[in-house]
């Protein structure tokens, strides 16, 4: 975790004062020139990030009548983070050394003085005091731009990982578009074409009827295979919408067409979500085809009702009158069920009735699934 840095104005305000306690110790208060010029350096600070070289210009005569040079140093500081041209710096640099090493009044000045030893140390410091504001402001500019690069290196990476899986999500569904419409295309269209030769050959009318049912069943089942197929192998791996979606408008004739004797009982509300509606058409439609499964000859009874901001719908089946035939099933429909209706806040609960048959009921808030 980083740590957190100081508000800028209250880091240009302890600056300040920073500057005005150099001055308290630094400057006589007799001398009211240099107190001026020291006061003038302290409060341009406040100007530093915005005109770091104009408040430079304005800090560096305190450097000259006075030995207050915090305000100085700290705006050729912040001139230096800010700036990439190396020869102002080298300049402004070289200003503040010269007019820290002068003595004031420039009258005084003694060009004997200039061999002496001291004086030379004494200008060797002053040289390395007005270099370290400038290498440490370009350490700060360099360090800046450095975690600028990291962050737009990671961010590229993060976007190259991106695409590297959508890549692998987009091989995927084509492959899995290829297996779904060379396996599974391939045996419903056997039971479609099995199930209308059934229908043309039989006598017996209610075989007919039951051959029309499955080979309908089977067309239907082909139509939305295409489309998901057809969805599987876009192009861009967006997010695609299964279009068209069921909704609640299509309930009567999912229950028409279930191919068990089937009533539906509905008292609904027009502006219902579309996910509620989603949610409730597949769930009668697996509760539907679980009964065409588990209990062959049963009726069947859906109920569905919009009361107290929710949706209820309880799918009832009565005990069959065939025995069941031996089917392939994962057993993952209710877990399907469950897994969407907790998605939306809902509920799902099932089990045997009295009469030897089933009962399926979904409760949905309406108010958690918009």
């Amino acid at each position: 975790m980083k740590p957190r840095r100081p508000p800028a104005l209250l880091l240009d305000a302890g600056l300040v004062l920073a500057s005005l306690a150099d001055i308290w110790v630094h400057v006589d208060a007799d001398a009211r020139v240099a107190m001026g010029w020291a006061l003038l350096a302290a409060l341009a600070l406040a100007l530093r990030r915005r005109l770091p070289l104009a408040t430079f210009m304005l800090t560096l005569p305190t450097a000259l009548v006075t030995d207050a040079v915090f305000a100085t140093m700290a705006a050729l500081y912040t001139l230096s983070s800010l700036s990439r041209h190396r020869v102002l710096l080298a300049g402004c640099a070289l200003a503040y050394a010269i007019t820290d090493y002068l003595p004031w009044p420039w009258s005084s000045l003694k060009t004997t003085e200039f061999a002496r030893t001291d004086n030379l140390f004494h200008l060797s410091y002053t040289l390395a005091t007005a270099a370290a504001p400038v290498f440490l402001g370009q350490l700060v500019q360099a360090r800046r731009e450095l975690s600028l690069r990291l962050a737009e290196i990671t961010e590229a990476r993060e976007h190259e990982r991106l695409l590297a899986a959508q890549s692998i999500l987009a091989k995927e569904r084509a492959q899995l578009a290829r297996e779904m419409h060379d396996v599974v295309s391939h045996q419903v269209s056997l039971i479609a074409v099995q199930a209308g030769a059934l229908q043309v050959g039989s006598k017996d009318a209610e075989s007919r009827q039951a051959a029309a049912t499955i080979r309908r069943l089977s067309v239907q089942t082909l139509d939305e295979l295409r489309h998901m197929v057809s969805v599987l192998r876009a192009s861009d791996s967006r997010p695609t919408e299964l279009t068209p979606q069921p909704s609640l408008a299509d309930l009567q004739d999912l229950v028409d067409n279930s191919g068990i004797e089937a009533k539906l009982e509905a008292d609904l509300a027009e502006d219902l979500p579309p996910t509620v509606q989603r949610a409730v058409y597949r769930t009668v439609q697996e509760a539907l085809t679980n009964v065409r499964k588990h209990a062959p000859g049963a009726t069947a009874t859906v109920c569905v009702r919009h009361r107290d901001n929710a949706v209820h719908t309880t799918v009832t089946n009565t005990a069959g009158t065939r025995p069941a035939l031996p089917l392939p099933s994962t057993h993952h429909g209710l877990v399907g069920l469950r897994q969407r209706a907790e998605l939306l806040g809902g509920t799902i609960t099932s089990g045997p009735t009295a009469d030897g048959g089933y009962e399926l009921h979904l409760h949905l808030p309406i108010g958690n699934s918009a």
